[in-house]
């Protein structure tokens, strides 16, 4: 007897003891199973500027964990060492979900992300930890493609307080041919995110000769402004020789200087850039007078002027989670 994995749009059916195309999920004896509950392959305590997250608790630290395994086969994994390896295959510590938050909280982070590789795969573990971390007074953040079906993403939302979720790009043939998923199930999620009351920031990785047309740079700022609201904020990420696309070159700075440009022509309020030298791209700015509210180097904060959440000089709110 086959079941059908209900947790992301691959709906995998699976026969007894088969695995599902994420690597972590068995079939046995009529239910399925995690293989990496409470299996970390990745902790680290990260700025949570570096996830990126720049509209929730600017210059704090993110108590940061990953498992083996990813729903997406992405050709320029960044981190395809554990994300595309079965968890056999990755060194992994002991990590229960109570031992996550008291880490935590030992490393005086405030807040805890589902990172690195992707956490929709880990979700029983990410949702138990998560709870416990609301719990126990930290943030939680959920680090993602978005590849997920609306019905965990409910489950989720009420225990996550905001999200980086990537958008790869605006053509279906991009995410068939070098993520190995849909494009459509992404959208979907990303906007079900922002109604359940996420704080969601959007990524997008320029990828040199595939994703970096003027058009489909103007599709997204526009599907997000009428989608999820121009407040939301856009992070146009420079890619790097990576993976299985080691002959691309690095998306040329002035690309992505081109692209914020455009996001902001289109009505976009907080687009940033990243992996790219530091200018100021990577501040906030009040939507409403200009000024500048956070200031950034890297992923160091040295100045950081919201107050109350919003801007001290005109009083406009600004969108984040800001205590």
């Amino acid at each position: 007897m086959k079941i059908e994995c209900t947790l992301c749009p691959h709906a995998c059916r699976l026969a007894d003891y088969e695995i599902g195309l994420c690597r972590v999920r068995i079939h046995r004896d009529g239910k399925l199973y995690s293989l990496v509950h409470g299996k970390a392959c990745a902790v680290h305590v990260d700025p949570i500027e570096k996830k990126p997250i720049f509209h929730m608790l600017p210059g704090s630290g993110a108590y940061s964990v990953a498992t083996a395994g990813c729903n997406l086969t992405c050709r320029f994994c960044q981190n395809w060492e554990i994300s595309q390896a079965k968890p056999e295959a990755t060194r992994n510590r002991d990590l229960p979900p109570a031992r996550i938050v008291t880490e935590a909280r030992e490393a005086r982070c405030r807040s805890v992300a589902y990172t690195y590789t992707e956490p929709t795969v880990f979700f029983e573990y990410m949702l138990e930890s998560a709870q416990l971390a609301r719990a126990a007074g930290l943030r939680t953040i959920w680090v993602t493609a978005g590849y997920v079906n609306p019905e965990p993403l409910r489950e989720l939302a009420p225990f996550m307080d905001a999200a980086n979720i990537d958008i790869k790009s605006m053509r279906e043939s991009y995410y068939r041919d070098v993520c190995g998923a849909r494009l459509q199930p992404v959208l979907d999620a990303v906007a079900l995110a922002v109604k359940l009351g996420i704080m969601v920031e959007i990524t997008y990785l320029i990828v040199p000769t595939l994703n970096d047309s003027i058009d489909e740079i103007r599709d997204l700022a526009r599907w997000v402004k009428s989608t999820v609201g121009a407040e939301v904020p856009l992070h146009f990420s420079r890619f790097f020789p990576m993976y299985r696309l080691e002959r691309l070159p690095p998306t040329p700075l002035e690309t992505i200087t081109s692209a914020r440009n455009i996001a902001l022509a289109e009505g976009l309020r907080h687009v940033y850039t990243g992996n790219v030298p530091h200018d100021e791209s990577a501040n906030t700015f009040c939507p409403k007078c200009g000024t500048r509210l956070i200031s950034r180097l890297g992923y160091t904060v040295r100045e950081m002027r919201v107050r109350g959440g919003a801007c001290p000089d005109c009083g406009a709110k600004i969108y984040g989670i800001w205590s």
